[in-house]
């Protein structure tokens, strides 16, 4: 397995910054790298369940990035401690920059893997690569609605002093719902589209493989699971 792997350029450097920044804000705990060739697949949590009676579906947000050169890499990793390591390099870049370098040239960027770490649950969740069946279209502002609503909903349901199992609940019941109009999508969804900043006004493509449904638009990819019927995966 690898143990870093290079981007072609800042701009690319800054797209996976904001990328995690905006997932940070969510959930700040750890990011799946996966390389597989020249591609990176930045898999991060928006919400997943914490045991067989959480009925929050695992909703993950996915962008993938071009690498300059091969390399496996299957490793999960503190966002906080990546967010470090690429707000460095960045500041390397521009000092570079200021020091004459040519902006118009194209500077691959390495980034060197944190530690990993073991213990996260939703990471050994992974969605599967291929039987993804098209469905029709979603409008982003269908999301978009579904994602505003539920996070009033959310602020206004959850007591100022309320503890974690109250606030989980609230939230299973807000965003387990479907979205109106489109059945098998979770609210979720559209918190994670929104949130992550993936919805534009380009009509959302939807996927569904198995319990799995994939909503991709030009900016990323949102990957929901939903719950079973019973206690089996």
């Amino acid at each position: 397995m690898g143990t870093s792997f290079t981007l072609p350029d800042t701009a690319s450097l800054g797209d996976l910054r904001t990328y995690l920044g905006r997932a940070a804000r969510i959930e700040d705990g750890s990011v799946r790298l996966i390389a597989d060739s020249r591609v990176l697949a930045v898999y991060t949590a928006i919400l997943y369940p914490l045991g067989l009676l959480d009925e929050l579906p695992t909703v993950l947000g996915l962008r993938t990035f071009s690498l300059t050169q091969p390399v496996t890499i299957d490793a999960v990793v503190p966002l906080a401690s990546l967010q470090e390591r690429l707000r460095v390099l960045a500041e390397e870049q521009d000092a570079a920059g200021a020091d004459g370098a040519d902006p118009t040239r194209a500077t691959p960027v390495e980034v060197e893997l944190p530690h990993e770490v073991n213990t996260v649950t939703w990471a050994a969740i992974s969605p599967p690569r291929g039987g993804w069946v098209p469905l029709p279209d979603i409008s982003p502002e269908l999301l978009r609605r579904a994602a505003r609503d539920g996070i009033a909903e959310v602020a206004d349901a959850v007591p100022s002093n309320a503890g974690d199992a109250i606030v989980r609940r609230i939230r299973a019941e807000v965003w387990g719902r479907p979205v109106p109009g489109i059945e098998h999508v979770p609210a979720a969804a559209g918190f994670a589209g929104e949130s992550l900043g993936f919805l534009g006004h380009d009509p959302v493509r939807l996927f569904e493989a198995g319990r799995w449904s994939r909503l991709t638009t030009s900016r990323g990819h949102v990957l929901v699971k939903r719950r079973a019927w019973g206690l089996a995966d």
